[in-house]
């Protein structure tokens, strides 16, 4: 079994539950972009274009997870956690209505962890 490169804290899901029954199906994205930061942003599944410049790190809760694969170049040694935090966010991620936000927290993957990574999937646009 190979390690996830990304996880969902169960706080997290909680609004992804409340978000689905809202929106329907949701997928996250990660650009490097300067207006959306580092944020994970979620949205209903297909309203955010993806591109060639992106690649797929795994599924949270069900829902697609992507980044911007400029950002994941130095990112990839990192195992990244979605949580949710009270706030307002800096981005159109669904959340934000109830004044809360997605982050990211990272750590480094160990050197049998990085063994076991799956790649990431490319996106076909």
């Amino acid at each position: 079994m190979s390690t996830p490169r990304v996880l969902v804290t169960d706080a997290a899901k909680a609004v992804i539950d409340q978000l689905r029954e809202q929106h329907g199906p949701l997928m996250f994205h990660q650009s490097g972009g300067c207006c959306d930061g580092s944020q994970p942003m979620c949205f209903a599944l297909g309203e955010f274009r993806l591109g060639r410049s992106d690649v797929k790190l795994g599924e949270i809760h069900g829902c697609p997870f992507y980044m911007d694969k400029r950002q994941f170049e130095t990112w990839e040694h990192t195992q990244l956690t979605v949580d949710i935090k009270p706030g307002r966010g800096s981005s159109f991620s669904l959340e934000i209505p109830l004044g809360l936000r997605f982050l990211i927290e990272s750590r480094m993957f160990d050197e049998g962890e990085l063994a076991e990574l799956s790649p990431v999937e490319p996106v076909d646009a």
